[in-house]
């Protein structure tokens, strides 16, 4: 491997034929983001996929682990999602001069499935972001010594997924459950698989190095032409890791609420050639057997692109470099309420009266007369497990919030009641209401929804699967 210090900045001009590396960085996003949905799909019908199930490697990393990992305090799910820009096998053609070096990762996302199911949190750690790394077996078998300052990506170049996930663990505290390592190969296959992937570009975009000429505004775009997106670095935003990191949320977002409403899901052969396209560039650990994913799928049947949130790792710029970034005094903070979350209730006992918020459909008007604010408010609702869908403005102002609700959902009402702060009393709506159904018009007093558990506040940034693909972050 290179000995310049700066080499993971400047291989992207290792292959001057194919594409820079830096635009291989969102493949790995791309490919785990149909990991992710793989993961929280419905995935019953194992005999059918037992081949596609066949392609995936294993790695025993909790062997080189060990045992002193922070405590799992919950029944929540965290998986580290890994890019690998391996140039081995039909890779090599992206980096021919590249092809025996030691494979890197500029993508790292931790997802996190609240507990109950019904909620994922996909959780990005820059590439650059420096932090203490601890010792590591290194790919060779030795051991690599602690560093007080390093970048979190040189973790895996040193040790693989192991010394990737003893290192987030030893930052967050967070126990990580499983892993999954995705190469860029099958790309053009997961974006075919999927019909396409809904884009919105802010501009004309006509970039040589990336070979992308798209026009203003929304496309559906798949194999080359999905490529090329994926690939620009020059020709959309700033240029900077935080623009590109949000591109890469939405676009992650965007290819799972395709999967979604596209029906792929549900259908076995179109799900049979995603889930090829996947596993065939996927390794996991040893645990993360095909019974376990058919467990974790079955748990997360309740997913809806609203329950699905994309943040940023609270960083910023490093006092010492202000080409890295560092973890802020709000990361802690952060990792504390995913280590603690409980934000979905567990199912009611028998013969209990409570609803479960994953059972309660409600619907919200916008009475405050502030523009947006039922679109917030729904999507806090969703934060907790709600079914949530917009209704618009309200008939008429109000200054007080107010919850009407349909046949049939007087308990579903309370439900929702309970977690408003001015604890409005539920009223049955005598014309215009439908059965089963919470109404909540938004008043001027509105100011927070409580939390239904622990829970993971939302975050400055955040980006939900749901959003309008061309809005501006």
């Amino acid at each position: 491997m290179n000995s310049n210090p700066m080499y993971m900045e400047y291989v992207d001009d290792a292959d001057p034929q194919p594409a820079p590396r830096r635009g291989w960085r969102i493949l790995g996003w791309v490919c785990i983001g149909l990991s992710a949905v793989m993961v929280v799909g419905s995935l019953t019908a194992y005999g059918l996929y037992r081949q596609a199930f066949g392609n995936i490697s294993h790695e025993d990393v909790n062997a080189q682990l060990g045992p002193n990992r922070p405590k799992k305090l919950n029944s929540a799910m965290n998986i580290l999602m890994l890019g690998s820009d391996t140039r081995e096998g039909a890779n090599s053609k992206y980096g021919r001069s590249m092809k025996n070096e030691v494979p890197r990762s500029d993508t790292m996302i931790l997802l996190h499935l609240s507990p109950g199911g019904g909620q994922a949190m996909g959780i990005s750690f820059p590439r650059d972001l420096m932090v203490r790394m601890p010792s590591c077996k290194s790919r060779k078998g030795g051991t690599i010594p602690a560093q007080t300052r390093a970048q979190i990506n040189s973790a895996f170049s040193n040790g693989g997924a192991a010394c990737v996930i003893k290192t987030i663990e030893s930052i967050s505290n967070i126990r990580i459950d499983h892993f999954m390592q995705v190469d860029f190969n099958g790309f053009k296959a997961i974006t075919s698989a999927v019909g396409g992937v809904p884009v919105c570009l802010p501009k004309d975009v006509n970039d040589p190095k990336s070979k992308l000429k798209l026009s203003r505004g929304k496309h559906k775009i798949k194999g080359e032409t999905a490529l090329a997106y994926v690939r620009v670095r020059h020709g959309l935003g700033d240029g900077s890791d935080t623009d590109r990191i949000k591109r890469q949320q939405k676009f992650m977002g965007s290819l799972a609420g395709q999967a979604m409403s596209a029906g792929v899901l549900s259908n076995p052969r179109r799900m049979l050639q995603l889930m090829n396209a996947v596993t065939k560039s996927l390794t996991t650990d040893k645990e993360l057997t095909p019974q376990v994913m058919m467990d974790i799928g079955k748990e997360m049947q309740g997913m809806t692109t609203g329950k699905l949130r994309f943040v940023t790792v609270p960083s910023g710029p490093d006092p010492m470099d202000p080409n890295r970034v560092a973890l802020t005094t709000a990361a802690q903070p952060f990792f504390s309420a995913v280590r603690n979350d409980k934000t979905v209730p567990k199912e009611p006992k028998p013969g209990a009266t409570k609803i479960p918020p994953s059972q309660v459909r409600v619907r919200v008007y916008n009475g405050s007369g502030i523009d947006g604010q039922a679109g917030r408010v729904a999507s806090d609702l969703e934060s907790q497990g709600f079914q949530v869908t917009v209704g618009g403005n309200a008939p008429a102002p109000t200054t007080v919030t107010k919850v009407m609700y349909g046949a049939g959902a007087d308990q579903q009402a309370q439900t929702l009641t309970a977690l408003i702060p001015s604890k409005p009393q539920a009223a049955a709506r005598t014309t215009g209401g439908t059965p089963g159904l919470v109404d909540l018009i938004v008043g001027q007093d509105w100011t927070n929804l409580k939390s239904a558990g622990a829970g993971i506040p939302k975050q400055q940034g955040e980006i939900r699967a749901s959003d309008d693909i061309c809005k501006e972050s």
